[in-house]
């Protein structure tokens, strides 16, 4: 059983206050052939449903959104269950279908990567079954929930000494079993293009941290891609060891090792079926998160797909640092507008790419200020580097930290440790994306919005021109322009006439 608490912010966000997991196994003894949830693991599904409740109602929550998958929906005492959960937890869980949690699993994926253009499958083994969704950035269109788990499948291990080896005829049973159940996702999905493959739950997460620390004898983080032939060999390895030795295998979670060997039958089927060479395991990125944005989109009408997860991402750090949104919004459009007439007048030649980076640290460029005044952009550059953005590699959020690190003051060089990191055509792409913002920047000095538009232009030879319009009394932007003129003209490599138009 998982929590998670969040407080949700406007405009899609939210913040994580707390999560949780306890192992449960609420399906255990259902799937070796009872049907029924047993006393021992509704007692223990209530005490820790009434804990987990405890505490999201400590930090606040307003409101407790829970469901319960495979093994609740398949019990025939499922009512009784059910009913214990509201009268002693205090919790309305709502049985979700196998295809309904295939949904939400592929919305938590889009809460927390990004996808952009590419269609990606989602696989996600839990106990009593394992769910598939494949689908883009608008949403999943292929739906599937497999009567196949890592506890339900490890109950088909009979006739075997309790905590032994499982022999190699025993594991291609488990995987022929395993292969039967997703063949007809195999077919559903025959001549349909996969991009990328993510798995978001413990096995598979489980399964690549062992074979990090085991096969490749590196230290895991939160996110890593392992090759089919990796989990082939990590599953020929732990089913040759027995209960005690697979616990002690480096990365793998003791608590799993009696399950894990069925899990790898499942992933290792799945990827040959599907014809997955690679799968990325991303932790914290599955059914709760999914929840989250399900109820955003009930509660707020917001669709899922209406902003996107580095638009969230963004969005709640700057909130988080109680940034001048007004500020932040008048030089974010300046600064596309800036951008935009750049390109025209031939400064640059940047795709969407460079431009979306640029639109979110025009965004976020002053978020240092919540540290303090003083040297923000020092801060700016700290926060937007550390904050752990979502959906962007790091790279990315290099060149937005970098951005708005030279949006004021030195400009960029090779002194500088942020500037002497990127290579030759990331450093071009700071120089011009900031001399950009700190031309926007100068453009609202004031915090007044006293600049409707602005846009360069060429004005002969390598000369710039700069027309501004104005939405108000303006004088503080110029005196600005023309106290900063030699700085301005040397970040942007042009002279620069500034026209009221």
């Amino acid at each position: 059983m998982r929590l998670t608490v969040v407080r949700l912010e406007t405009g899609g966000a939210w913040s994580t206050l707390t999560v949780q997991r306890e192992p449960v196994r609420l399906g255990e003894g259902e799937f070796g052939g009872r049907s029924a949830l047993t006393l021992e693991a509704m007692d223990r599904g209530v005490l820790v449903c009434r804990t987990f409740a405890d505490l999201a109602r400590a930090h606040g929550a307003s409101s407790l959104v829970a469901v319960a998958t495979s093994a609740t929906r398949e019990a025939t005492n499922q009512g009784a269950f059910v009913r214990r959960l509201r009268d002693e937890a205090g919790l309305d869980v709502h049985v979700v279908s196998g295809m309904e949690e295939a949904r939400l699993i592929f919305l938590g994926l889009l809460s927390k990567v990004h996808i952009g253009e590419q269609r990606a499958v989602v696989v996600d083994i839990g106990g009593g079954s394992t769910e598939i969704a494949v689908g883009g950035t608008g949403g999943p269109d292929y739906l599937e929930s497999l009567r196949l788990g890592a506890i339900r499948l490890s109950a088909e291990l009979t006739g075997l000494p309790a905590g032994g080896c499982v022999p190699g005829r025993v594991y291609e049973q488990l995987r022929r079993r395993a292969q039967t159940e997703s063949d007809r996702v195999r077919r559903a999905l025959a001549g349909r293009t996969i991009d990328a493959a993510y798995g978001t739950s413990g096995t598979i997460c489980n399964l690549a941290s062992a074979i990090v620390r085991t096969l490749r004898d590196g230290a895991p983080q939160r996110e890593e891609t392992v090759t089919r032939a990796e989990v082939a060999k990590m599953a020929k390895l732990l089913r040759g060891l027995d209960l005690e030795e697979r616990r002690r295998v480096p990365g793998l979670a003791p608590a799993r090792a009696d399950i894990i060997v069925a899990g790898a039958a499942i992933l290792e089927s799945v990827m040959d079926d599907l014809g997955l060479e690679q799968i990325r395991a991303v932790a914290e990125c599955g059914l709760r998160e999914g929840l989250v944005m399900d109820h955003l989109a009930r509660a707020q009408g917001l669709a899922h797909g209406g902003t996107s997860v580095r638009e969230r991402s963004v969005l709640q750090l700057a909130r988080a640092c109680s940034f001048d949104e007004p500020h932040a919004r008048q030089v974010q459009a300046l600064a596309l507008e800036l951008f935009d007439s750049a390109a025209a007048a031939g400064l640059h030649s940047y795709s969407d790419a460079e431009r979306e980076l640029f639109r979110h640290a025009a965004l976020l460029h002053d978020v240092g200020t919540f540290l303090s005044y003083a040297d923000h952009h020092l801060h700016s550059h700290y926060l937007i580097r550390h904050a752990d953005l979502i959906g962007f590699d790091e790279r990315e959020v290099a060149v937005m930290a970098a951005t708005a690190l030279f949006h004021r003051k030195s400009r960029p060089g090779a002194r500088h440790e942020a500037f002497a990191e990127f290579d030759a055509a990331s450093r071009a792409r700071v120089r011009t994306l900031s001399a950009l913002l700190r031309l926007a920047e100068y453009l609202d000095r004031g915090h007044a919005a006293a600049v409707r538009h602005a846009t360069l232009r060429r004005d002969g030879g390598r000369a710039l021109a700069l027309e501004v319009e104005p939405a108000a009394d303006w004088h503080l932007e110029r005196w600005r322009l023309q106290e900063r003129r030699e700085t301005l003209e040397k970040a942007l490599r042009r002279t620069v006439r500034v026209l009221e138009v």
